[in-house]
């Protein structure tokens, strides 16, 4: 019998499942990628008696891996807040999916846990760019406003390392990156005993994010803006927090991110408005590729071809959303 933990490489992925491990503590296998890599369930080979911890990626994406696990005699709990659409009645699985605009499964599992590593949630809803929902939790912490500020950087910092075409675009390895948070039942004693991790953290996502700063608009409005970064590395990696950025400075308004690929593609970063956190799902799941939250979401293979259609697209959903 195996103990595999199936987790999204971003933050919320890794704040859910620090929580869970520091509170029952498990030799277990880790399955994880880049943040898009979301059908981790594909590579997961259950056999009878498997205890399966899936974190914060759609069931709906990893439904027939899901299948074969519970037909192969695992146990599965499922904690997300991705769409799910029909979620399965087996005795083996266990569910507590929540696909609302404010919430997270670094959320979720902090009410499972009934607040035991508060301050890991705390970090994995600013990771996901619920800074109201994570201010909420904060509340009942007792932090200064100096400490609440570093949780946010951690949990932005840790988001920032989730993206990327490939692990080699990862500043960390998540499952590593995890091995390495997992030993703090406080982001604030890692942050402190594990410095050098987290200074590397710091200072690549500062130097991204000044190189993104200098880009132009490739199409914005009062409705939807639209940006594309070029085929590098800082660029991949930067794509996901720099949409939580401009989405935090111009709050009314939707956002697409189009990084370019090798194949003349894009990866695509989409943010709706903060002020009106829905849609943004919807919108992508017209893409074969497109999936994610009301919040946010994205399209992993958008054809070059595309892009005028895209962008025009992109404003009149948004354009409709707020009439």
């Amino acid at each position: 019998m195996a103990v595999i933990d199936v987790f999204n490489g971003d933050a919320d992925g890794l704040c859910a499942l620090v929580q869970l491990r520091n509170a029952s503590p498990q030799d277990s296998v880790l399955v994880t990628g880049v943040k898009r890599d979301i059908n981790l369930l594909a590579r997961v080979e259950a056999q009878p008696g498997d205890q399966l911890t899936v974190l914060d990626v759609s069931l709906d994406k990893n439904r027939d891996g899901l299948g074969l696990a519970l037909e192969a005699g695992a146990e599965v709990v499922y904690v997300d807040h991705h769409f799910a659409g029909e979620i399965p009645e087996h005795d083996n699985l266990t569910v507590n999916i929540n696909p609302a605009a404010d919430v997270c499964t670094s959320l979720l599992v902090n009410g499972m846990l009934k607040g035991q590593y508060a301050e890991w949630a705390v970090v994995g809803a600013f990771g996901d760019n619920l800074r109201n929902s994570a201010m909420a939790v904060a509340k009942n912490l007792a932090l200064s406003e100096v400490e609440l500020e570093q949780l946010e950087n951690l949990g932005i910092y840790l988001n920032y390392n989730g993206y990327g075409a490939s692990i080699d675009d990862l500043h960390f390895d998540p499952a590593d990156l995890y091995r390495r948070i997992a030993l703090y039942a406080s982001p604030r004693q890692f942050m402190k005993e594990a410095a050098d991790t987290f200074s590397q953290l710091e200072e690549g996502y500062k130097n991204d994010m000044r190189a993104a700063s200098q880009l132009p608009a490739l199409h914005a409005d009062d409705v939807a803006a639209v940006f594309i970064l070029p085929n590098e590395r800082w660029a991949r990696r930067v794509s996901g927090v720099y949409s939580n950025d401009l989405a935090n400075d111009f709050p009314d308004r939707a956002h697409a991110v189009l990084t370019e690929k090798d194949n003349g593609n894009y990866l695509v970063s989409i943010r709706a408005p903060l002020n009106n956190k829905r849609g943004a799902d919807e919108f992508c799941r017209q893409f074969p590729t497109g999936g994610g939250r009301a919040a946010a979401a994205g399209i992993n293979d958008l054809s070059g071809t595309n892009l005028n259609n895209f962008v025009t697209q992109f404003q009149s959903f948004y354009r409709g959303l707020s009439n």
